[in-house]
């Protein structure tokens, strides 16, 4: 049973910069997919970066320029780094292992002055 373990939110100014953390653990196999969602009060569920195993990487264009993603395969841990944040980043930040449609618990990010 895979579980993933979201760690790294919290509360930074607009401009500031946050780096998210998930953490999987259990049976891992490659190649996967994994991936970073955010839902913001009120809202749905977006998606926001995802990465392959092999570190081919998408994103929305929301977020281009600012967020970065990165997988350590020999951790079985996805980062997302946070750069320029706006208040309008605020949500709730979601990993998710895509090939078994496996959600972590979410970890929240507030942006505001």
């Amino acid at each position: 049973q895979v579980q993933l373990v979201e760690s790294g939110g919290g509360f930074v100014q607009p401009g500031g910069s946050l780096r998210l953390s998930c953490a999987a653990s259990g049976s891992i196999f490659t190649p996967n997919v994994m991936g970073w969602y955010r839902q913001a009060p009120g809202k749905a569920r977006e998606f926001v970066e995802l990465i392959t195993s092999g570190g081919t990487t998408t994103y929305t264009d929301s977020v281009k320029g600012r967020f970065t993603i990165s997988i350590d395969n020999a951790k079985n841990t996805v980062y997302l780094r946070m750069n320029s944040l706006k208040p309008e980043d605020t949500a709730v930040y979601y990993c998710k292992l895509l090939s078994g449609n496996i959600w972590g618990q979410g970890t929240q990010v507030t942006v505001s002055s």
